[in-house]
């Protein structure tokens, strides 16, 4: 296993802002906000939306220069990106040379790769684990050999372009297992763990052949809030010795609750376990909806955030909970707060959630609606 200090050695260091483009004249940005807060080993953002919101004309700009938006982000201090993989999706993106691509510019930008391996033709979460079309025939042994050789396969094409990745997922938010109904956890008439321990130890023997050099590999839950058992998930890979490095969790606010709750899970993780922890999809709400629009979104008042008093849903407000959110990290015992990922902070207006659909998450972005940075970004920095 790779230790975190390994890790960070061997990712790309941000020298300087990397390849701004021309400040751009008329613009009206809001002033940035400092942080107070410790910087935490990793500052990064999930931008595997970026090819379609480029295609779709998006442009993006921050403190009065236009750059591509992995620079940008750079710039600021994120050092990390992750990039979601779809194994056959239907209607194009989030595939492996989609992110490919964006890892290249990722390194580029002086950035680390985080792969988020979905083992889905499209969006996998704690309430949706489809199985790939070409696999759904498979029975449960066949399924875990074909996870094993994609897996492997995936990371070594990543090695093969020259972009070797610094950490693996196996699977999103795998709360309820994986890979229904083969690695489906959670059953009417019980719980049924075998087939998804078998598909997760796979995946991690995959991404192990996969990689020439040491790799770190995470396991994704989403229950990181309020009054949820988190523990019993760990528990069970523990007692059957399945061995990954990295604890990472979902924490959406308005969905799993506090700051103060997040702290309590964080800090009984990083002890129960002696794992470091990362936040590795978060966001929070810069504004909200206009009046009539308010369906289209996902958060749309104040009272969806139990912390919305002190972090209102401004701009600052925004920063505001980001900078909180780093205290939290960094007050996780035993320096296992290992940091926080922003989710799609450029998925402004113009590409959908699905093909053909709306964008509900726009205003949860990091980026205005014109494409300009919001003072938000500065968490990013060291």
């Amino acid at each position: 296993m790779l230790s975190r200090r390994r890790l960070l050695a061997a990712m790309p260091l941000l020298a300087a802002p990397v390849g701004l483009g021309c400040q751009a004249k008329g613009e009206a940005e809001l002033a940035p906000i400092a942080m107070t807060s410790p910087a935490p080993p990793l500052r990064g953002v999930d931008l595997s939306s970026t090819l379609q919101a480029e295609s779709a004309g998006q442009k993006y700009k921050d403190k009065g220069k236009s750059a591509p938006v992995e620079r940008l982000l750079a710039a600021r201090g994120a050092n990390v990106m992750r990039l979601r993989v779809w194994v056959n999706p239907s209607s194009g993106g989030y595939d492996l040379a989609s992110a490919i691509e964006l890892a290249r510019r990722a390194r580029g930008a002086g950035m680390g790769v985080l792969l988020d391996l979905h083992y889905s033709d499209t969006w996998a979460d704690n309430a949706h684990q489809t199985t790939p079309a070409a696999w759904a025939d498979m029975d449960w042994h066949t399924l875990a050999a074909t996870v094993r050789t994609y897996t492997r396969d995936t990371v070594r094409a990543f090695a093969a372009q020259g972009i070797p990745l610094d950490m693996v997922q196996i699977g999103n938010e795998v709360t309820n297992g994986m890979l229904w109904p083969n690695g489906q956890v959670h059953f009417t008439q019980g719980d049924h763990w075998e087939g998804f321990v078998e598909l997760l130890r796979a995946g991690l023997e995959g991404a192990a052949e996969g990689s020439s050099s040491e790799l770190r590999t995470l396991v994704h839950v989403d229950n990181s809030g309020e009054g949820v058992d988190i523990y019993s998930f760990y528990d069970r890979l523990a007692a059957v010795d399945i061995r990954f490095d990295v604890i990472a969790l979902s924490y959406y606010p308005f969905w799993h609750g506090s700051l103060a709750a997040l702290q309590t899970n964080l800090t009984d993780l990083a002890n129960r376990y002696g794992k470091d922890v990362l936040v590795v999809e978060t966001a929070y709400p810069w504004k909200l909806p206009p009046e009539g629009d308010e369906g289209q979104h996902l958060v749309t008042k104040v009272g969806q955030l139990p912390d919305g008093t002190r972090f209102p849903p401004t701009p600052q407000g925004q920063a505001a909970f980001f900078d909180a959110l780093r205290t939290v990290i960094a007050r996780v015992p035993g320096g296992h707060g290992l940091g926080f990922l922003a989710w799609e902070p450029a998925w402004v207006p113009g590409v959908p959630w699905t093909f053909g659909g709306v964008n509900p998450y726009s205003n949860l972005t990091m980026f205005d609606w014109s494409g300009t940075g919001l003072p938000s970004l500065s968490t990013f920095g060291g």
